[in-house]
């Protein structure tokens, strides 16, 4: 019999269709491949291909721009919005207005051309978590910025145009819809109950275990009660924290692990997908909320959202999420073996 079930923090329905219910070896996975490969802009030595970088983690000695980077951030050559300017908010009749300002900056997490941040030592994913840190914490000296929206393309399915690892960011001058529909149904059960919802929600994972695909002393990963997609996982704080940007020294120190652990599991359960990944994060003019958790979305594009998603809204899951998080929990100790 399929469910509906209600994901609680957006108060989003998805349909578990358990009579489609797929295997794991079920899923073709489109190819990593991105077309019109060969010459990678952002592999060492091609730094005068980018536009001049706005900050790096560097060897001792090295200039900026030249050779001895291990991640460099450079703003975006085709961004979707602009720095320079001012907001202008305006109406025009019943509708609002504002110029494009922001940021939209690309972060290449490694100078060899690798396609996976599994493939990267856990001491250089730290790094690339710190860059996530350290560019949120400058991009918020900005009153202009609200929010800063760091998200990951892999494979062309999932949006990507070129395969060399990379990460992107783009804040934004206003909340991004998601977000704001998260903080709202965080702030609804947060003034019923007095507690954080995602603090609620770790600990009812917790108690079932069926969900849980790895958990550390800081973070734990799981596959979410309402999945939207097959395989879709989550990374939390255990320890309550609303904003990504005042994560600590250990914090960072698991967080990559557990992020890069999530990923290998997923490349070895299903032959190496396509997939986002999206920090989901509390907005810049914002104090440290009570009722708002940081978080990871992990989404694997195995399916395609078509006319009834879009009409309705709903999503349609054919793997239950307790059947993917034991098939991820199995490739975690395969992968953890033959590392």
């Amino acid at each position: 019999m399929p469910e509906l079930r209600k994901e609680p923090v957006s108060g989003r329905w998805v349909i578990i269709a358990t009579e489609r219910a797929l295997r794991p070896t079920d899923f073709k996975a489109p190819s990593h491949s991105i077309k019109g490969g060969g010459f990678c802009p952002f592999c060492v030595g091609n730094e005068d291909k980018t536009p001049p970088e706005i900050m790096a983690y560097r060897d001792k000695g090295t200039e900026p721009n030249t050779r001895g980077w291990r991640v460099r951030v450079v703003p975006n050559k085709f961004p979707a919005l602009v720095v320079e300017g001012s907001l202008d908010k305006r109406g025009d009749g019943i509708y609002d207005i504002m110029n494009g300002i922001g940021a939209h900056e690309v972060i290449v997490e490694c100078p060899q051309h690798e396609i996976s941040l599994t493939a990267l030592e856990p001491n250089h994913v730290q790094e690339v978590l710190w860059t996530y840190r350290d560019r949120l914490v400058d991009l918020k000296k900005d009153r202009r910025f609200i929010y800063g929206m760091l998200f990951k393309n892999v494979g062309a399915a999932a949006g990507a145009s070129l395969e060399h690892t990379h990460t992107q960011l783009i804040v934004t001058p206003i909340v991004p819809q998601t977000v704001a529909t998260e903080m709202e149904g965080s702030l609804t059960f947060y003034r019923y109950r007095g507690r954080c919802l995602f603090c609620d929600i770790i600990v009812q994972e917790n108690s079932t275990k069926s969900r849980v695909v790895m958990e550390g002393d800081s973070f734990i990963a799981f596959a979410p009660f309402a999945s939207r997609f097959p395989f879709e996982l989550w990374i939390i704080p255990k320890k309550h924290s609303s904003h990504f940007e005042n994560i600590q020294k250990s914090e960072i120190e698991e967080l990559a692990v557990t992020l890069r652990s999530a990923l290998c599991s997923l490349e070895s359960a299903l032959e190496e997908p396509p997939y986002n990944y999206i920090v989901h994060t509390s907005p810049f003019d914002q104090p440290e909320l009570e009722y708002y958790h940081w978080h990871i979305e992990i989404i694997p594009r195995l399916t395609r959202i078509a006319g009834f998603e879009w009409g309705t809204g709903f999503y349609i899951n054919p793997v239950p999420p307790e059947n993917a998080a034991e098939h991820l929990r199995n490739a975690a100790c395969i992968a953890k073996e033959t590392k």
